[in-house]
């Protein structure tokens, strides 16, 4: 069976919406054209916001096994689609992430230690640092997107050149909010960018079973909002295609939805068994042959840029920095478990202060 594209016909949704690729797994680049992108600099850059979001990852799972923070979302595999779209942002532009977007955040230049603090159950970790706009995480899924379609048309309306980037998961598209979102965008013009980690499960369901397009990015047709498909685990191209989305939204072109394909190695968070809905050999294999930080290292090499001594020093960097965060978080105090009641209702309503005293009480805690 053969899909219908505008006047196009005898296309399938993969042929229509290809997968971008500037670096291939061996660290080869594939695009001639755009050779201009890869340059030391840039490289070397990648691969330590690299490493350092995935040594951060691995730490805090190690930390949530040890009981030292909560349940915990990890997202090793997907670090090229988190620091290629987060280094393409300005630092007057809006980022909204997900509960696995910490990557996104930390290489956007939130605090290491607020974030640990976010999976410590403390409010803190919801505040960015002076002058960056990082939405708290979104939890229920899908709910950030038309925050970002709402906080990007409100700099459009304010006449700046400012935009927004959405974070989500495949699973998400399958929600109301995601075509509410995309909706408003495109009926309104908002400059913003709609990022879907398409990691190919949506918690434990496969996306052949989630939905029935073949593509994630074909979704946009039905608001008129260009699209693209990208290897997300090649940092390159998903810089290169953020970029030229928010070069289209700062000149007033509207929204582009952007599917990263992509794959997480691990669970859906610390509380689940992946082994239980997943072939964990795929993983393996995955990661044996299109590991995002294997093939940065790969690009590193092809061009000479590999030192040894620099290279060690970068994930010694990254290890010091991460055990001084997890040091500062460990100064606080406990999260006090009132605040669970505290901004749900301005007023709170009967049964809520009831819940609350009841959960002190068990608890022993202070009702402050």
């Amino acid at each position: 069976m053969t899909m219908i594209l505008g006047a196009e016909r005898g296309r399938t949704m993969e042929e229509a919406y290809p997968i971008q690729q500037l670096l291939d797994p061996e660290g080869k680049w594939a695009n001639e054209e755009l050779k201009p992108l890869l340059t030391e600099e840039r490289t070397k850059s990648f691969f330590e916001n690299m490493v350092r979001i995935r040594t951060f990852d691995r730490k805090a799972i190690s930390l949530q096994r040890q009981g030292r923070i909560g349940t915990y979302a990890p997202f090793e595999g997907q670090e090229a689609s988190q620091v290629g779209s987060a280094m393409s942002l300005s630092k007057e532009d809006w980022l909204f992430p997900t509960y696995r977007d910490h990557g996104a955040t930390m290489t956007f230049g939130h605090s290491l230690c607020n974030v640990l603090l976010f999976w410590n159950g403390r409010n803190e970790g919801n505040i960015p640092p002076e002058g960056l706009k990082i939405f708290p995480p979104g939890i229920p899924i899908a709910t950030q997107i038309p925050h970002a379609a709402g906080a990007a048309f409100a700099e459009k309306k304010k006449g700046t050149k400012n935009a927004a980037i959405a974070f989500f998961g495949d699973g998400a598209t399958s929600e109301g909010d995601f075509h509410e979102g995309l909706n408003f965008a495109s009926v309104f013009q908002s400059p913003v960018i709609f990022f879907c980690q398409n990691n190919q499960y949506a918690i434990s369901v496969p996306q052949n079973k989630q939905m029935k397009t073949k593509t994630i990015a074909q979704k946009g047709l039905a608001y008129d909002i260009p699209s693209v498909r990208v290897d997300g685990n090649d940092v390159f191209a998903v810089y290169h295609h953020v970029t030229e989305a928010l070069e289209r939204a700062r000149s007033g072109n509207g929204p582009t939805l952007i599917e990263a394909v992509t794959w997480r190695y691990g669970a859906h968070t610390t509380a689940d068994d992946p082994s239980k809905y997943r072939n964990q050999q795929e993983s393996q294999v995955r990661r044996d042959r299109f590991d995002p930080i294997t093939r940065i290292e790969n690009c590193l090499k092809a061009n000479g840029w590999d030192e040894e001594n620099w290279m060690f020093g970068i994930k010694q960097k990254a290890v010091e920095e991460i055990d001084q965060a997890v040091e500062e978080m460990e100064r606080f105090p406990p999260p006090n478990p009132a605040v669970l009641f505290d901004h749900v209702y301005k007023n709170p309503v009967p049964s809520l202060v009831r819940q609350k005293e009841y959960l002190l009480d068990v608890l022993g805690a202070d009702n402050s």
